[in-house]
């Protein structure tokens, strides 16, 4: 499989780890739900993040679903979240999904960082650890981490760890650290690519400013795939339109806590997963929130045939 580049571009969805009703992965929908994926149009796929249940897993099991998601993609770039508490599990798991053909790893800042030198240093620390061939996308994620990345501990980060290829961008509010990066690009500093993530949220916005794509996950990973394509040929007008129709549900998705069981109950009622289990501690959704989202389904169905 080959490794992933400065220059990655598209829709790297975050995936969903398929459980039965009893909280062991559904292997059979792993399988599917990594095919629907590609069906819908991501040119790649993020495993083992936050949205992915990561947590929730051991490391045997990490292990097992990265060796099934890679066979599984034949080929197409599968990166890998190795984060951790410390950096030998970060090695572990990032020599083995390397081992067996993932594209790159994702690595995000521990909560323990506090100074702008403990957040430049740590990244190097990872790139050592994982080793020189490994490229490594950087998780810029201060609302889950509380870790926040200044322009300039970025910069140097970029300018002294080439292992970093990419920067999944989770910022909020963010959009102008992405036209910083492009600027500081423009004036000659060495080129990342940028995948954004917040579930979509700003993924018009994103595009316009000069990000590369998508890394998050969404119930209809189809709306990703056409927004950036869209965005990346400069038809703006038609990237926003097809948003807009999607828009009730990505916000509905935003909600602390619950977004991921929204995402799954819509990939299960899609057929792409069997069942919209989450691993405990979780909760699916109410059944009030279930009316919801049913709601939200019928308009944006309604609002999808008069956009086309």
């Amino acid at each position: 499989m080959p490794l992933l580049t400065s220059h990655a571009r598209g829709v790297y969805v975050i995936a969903v780890t398929p459980f039965t009703e009893t909280g062991e992965i559904d292997w059979n929908s792993l399988d599917r739900v990594v095919d629907f994926y590609f069906d819908k149009g991501a040119d790649g796929l993020t495993i083992l993040g936050m949205m992915g249940e990561a947590p929730k897993l051991t490391q045997a099991e990490s292990r097992a679903i990265a060796e099934r998601v890679i066979k599984r993609a034949e080929g197409k770039p599968v990166v890998v979240g190795v984060s951790a508490p410390g950096l030998a599990a970060i090695g572990e798991l990032g020599k083995a999904v390397m081992d067996m053909g993932a594209a790159g790893c994702m690595v995000t800042t521990p909560g323990s960082l506090k100074t702008d030198p403990q957040i430049h240093g740590y990244f190097g620390q990872v790139a050592r650890t994982l080793g020189e061939n490994v490229p490594i996308v950087l998780q810029d994620f201060p609302l889950a981490t509380g870790v926040h990345i200044s322009d300039d501990v970025l910069g140097r980060i970029i300018d002294d760890v080439p292992q970093v290829v990419m920067l999944k961008h989770e910022d909020w509010p963010g959009l102008a650290k992405i036209t910083r990066l492009r600027k500081a690009e423009a004036e000659g500093r060495r080129r990342i690519s940028i995948l954004c993530g917040n579930g979509g949220v700003f993924l018009p916005e994103e595009m316009a400013r000069g990000a590369d794509g998508a890394m998050t996950g969404f119930g209809y990973p189809e709306m990703l795939a056409d927004v950036v394509r869209h965005a990346a040929v400069g038809d703006m007008d038609r990237a926003q339109d097809l948003f807009d129709a999607y828009l009730p549900l990505v916000r509905y998705e935003q909600q602390p806590g619950a977004g991921l069981a929204v995402r799954k109950y819509v990939l299960a009622k899609r057929g792409a997963i069997g069942s919209a289990a989450l691993r405990a501690p979780g909760a699916g959704l109410a059944p009030e929130a279930i009316a919801e989202v049913e709601r939200l389904l019928a308009r944006q169905d309604k609002r999808l045939k008069e956009l086309n």
